[in-house]
């Protein structure tokens, strides 16, 4: 069965946006330096991303407006809205824990949840994320939307590794046994 993976970066107080739902903070210690070198590691094993439409929009829109960065993956976009599939993107309006379970059950590589916050809540009432690779940027946003909110019971994790770089430090965990997805 195909993992399912976590991969995103959060402020220092645990937020994915700003208050003005904006990234533009992603950066270590030296901007312009390349903070990409886990993500480089991680894609390889990756074939499927799976994100909401803010996270889309915020991609489309601010971080690489002139090209689609995951033109190598399917890019799978949960979304209300009827749109027609682009290239590599599949418009869904599907729930996020049925279009998962069912991407586990097809052959290939790891699925990667981009997010955001709508989508990541359910997968982990569901116990669908089996990964969790979150890099801390040195920032303190103090408002804005945070990676993980409410939830119903915990979730005990078994650190995997640790890693940094410029300022940023990765922490990647596995959900511990006696917590399967379905």
């Amino acid at each position: 069965m195909r993992k399912v993976t976590l991969f995103i970066a959060m402020s220092l107080d645990g937020r994915i946006a700003d208050a003005d739902a904006r990234v533009d903070w992603l950066q270590g210690e030296t901007p312009g330096a390349d903070d990409m070198v886990s993500y480089q590691a991680f894609i390889k094993d990756v074939d499927t991303v799976l994100m909401g439409w803010n996270t889309y929009h915020q991609v489309a829109t601010e971080l690489s407006p002139d090209v689609w960065p995951y033109g190598e993956l399917t890019s799978y976009v949960l979304t209300h809205r009827t749109l027609p599939p682009a290239d590599g993107i599949r418009f869904v309006d599907e729930d996020a824990c049925d279009l998962v379970r069912r991407l586990k059950r097809e052959p290939g590589k790891g699925i990667w949840v981009c997010g955001g916050p709508n989508i990541i809540q359910p997968l982990l009432r569901e116990n669908l994320i089996d990964a969790f690779h979150i890099s801390v940027i040195p920032t303190i946003l103090g408002g804005g939307a945070r990676l993980f909110g409410e939830l119903d019971q915990a979730h005990t994790l078994r650190l995997v590794k640790t890693e940094h770089y410029n300022g940023i430090v990765d922490l990647v965990y596995e959900r511990r046994e006696g917590q399967h997805g379905a």
